[in-house]
């Protein structure tokens, strides 16, 4: 039984975000019909272009894994106390950590190795280097504040942009191959994930065209890990003391400054496996702007996921299907923008992150007066 004004689990992490979710649609629905279209109808067709298909839940999970890897990013520095709204910077650096292998080893890891062997060992040499650039990329913001007392909330929004000039920088004058008009680096052909299409393909099973790829495996395997750290551990569990109760973690002999950096450095890291899924999985090259904004979506996620990584999975898988099932409304209603998509978006971000406990007075109220 709850205590007295502690709403029970199952309403604080069920009951609510559904409620939240129901009023953004509601919200959403008005705003259709303001635009003279049917509002039942615009549902419809953002299901069924997410769920109704092969391809759609391709295209929601394929979404999905991004959302995951930047969700799990912002909800462990959360744990700590502190955040992180630098994920796309941090995603975009690890990019060259990504990238960089499979451009400089993998020929020459083709030439002295047997067949078959180069590819899988580029193939994970980019994912630890995507790994490490996100987490050093992180590393530094955590240590300005550890070290410094620099807040971190300024510190990530700045090195986003840092990250977002370096990048143009080095991919204009360094990975652009001469006489290519495309701000893109050469195709990698030496170390690339085979999406689900092609997988298919070699045992003779026909699926639809999409950026799906194993990666979506990494994904779920990263929100068991994190959790595993979080609630199995012993840094786990000072990461959660720290934030929850800095004086009491630093009476119990917890270094604060020491679980500040090393959470944004894991952080950053989980947000550099969006540059592996994207390169190596998806685009097969360095280019500008892959991350696409999921770094801040991984915002609205962690805090519809309550930063549990099993809410976060969930909250991701929703964010999908708003994104697929809104390019298919797009498509199909000319009235409908990409930008009314946003607004949609927006409004569900709004309710589910922050207005989240807009009607917890009011369940609390209902739910003791019917317990008495």
């Amino acid at each position: 039984m709850s205590q007295r004004g502690e709403l029970p689990t199952w309403v604080d992490i069920g009951l609510i975000p559904l409620i939240n979710l129901a009023i953004a649609l509601f919200i959403s629905g008005l705003v259709v019909v303001i635009i003279g279209e049917n509002p039942f109808r615009a549902l419809w067709i953002m299901l069924e272009g997410a769920l109704g298909s092969v391809k759609g839940w391709s295209y929601m999970f394929y979404y999905a894994t991004n959302f995951i890897f930047t969700g799990l990013c912002v909800a462990v520095a959360f744990h700590a106390g502190l955040f992180n709204i630098g994920g796309d910077g941090q995603a975009y650096v690890a990019g060259l950590g990504a990238a960089t292998p499979g451009l400089l080893l993998g020929g020459a890891l083709a030439a002295v190795l047997p067949a078959g062997i180069s590819q899988p060992i580029t193939i994970l040499i980019a994912l630890l280097g995507s790994i490490v650039m996100g987490a050093a990329y992180g590393w530094v913001p955590g240590y300005l504040q550890a070290k410094r007392g620099s807040h971190i909330v300024i510190t990530t929004i700045m090195f986003n942009f840092i990250a977002s000039s370096l990048m143009v920088y080095l991919i204009n004058n360094v990975f652009r191959p001469v006489g290519k008009m495309a701000v893109e680096s050469r195709s990698i052909d030496d170390a690339y994930i085979l999406n689900f299409r092609e997988l298919g393909r070699l045992v003779g099973v026909k699926l639809p065209s999409s950026p799906l790829n194993p990666v979506v495996l990494l994904a779920f395997l990263a929100a068991f890990l994190v959790w595993y750290l979080l609630w199995r551990t012993k840094l786990g569990y000072e990461i959660r003391a720290v934030g929850a109760n800095t004086d009491a973690a630093i009476y119990a002999g917890i270094k604060p400054q020491r679980i500040i950096m090393i959470a944004m450095a894991i952080s950053g890291g989980l947000a550099g496996l969006v540059a592996f899924n994207e390169i190596i999985g998806v685009q097969h090259r360095l280019l500008l702007d892959f991350v696409g904004g999921a770094g801040f979506v991984g915002i609205a996620v962690a805090l519809m996921g309550r930063s549990h990584p099993l809410g976060i999975v969930f909250a991701a898988l929703l964010f999908g299907l708003l994104y697929q099932g809104g390019t298919e409304l797009s498509f199909a209603i000319q009235t409908i923008s990409r930008d009314m998509i946003v607004v949609i978006q927006g409004l569900v971000i709004l309710f589910m992150g922050a207005l989240e406990d807009a009607f917890r007075p009011w369940l609390s109220a209902l739910f003791f007066k019917v317990e008495d």
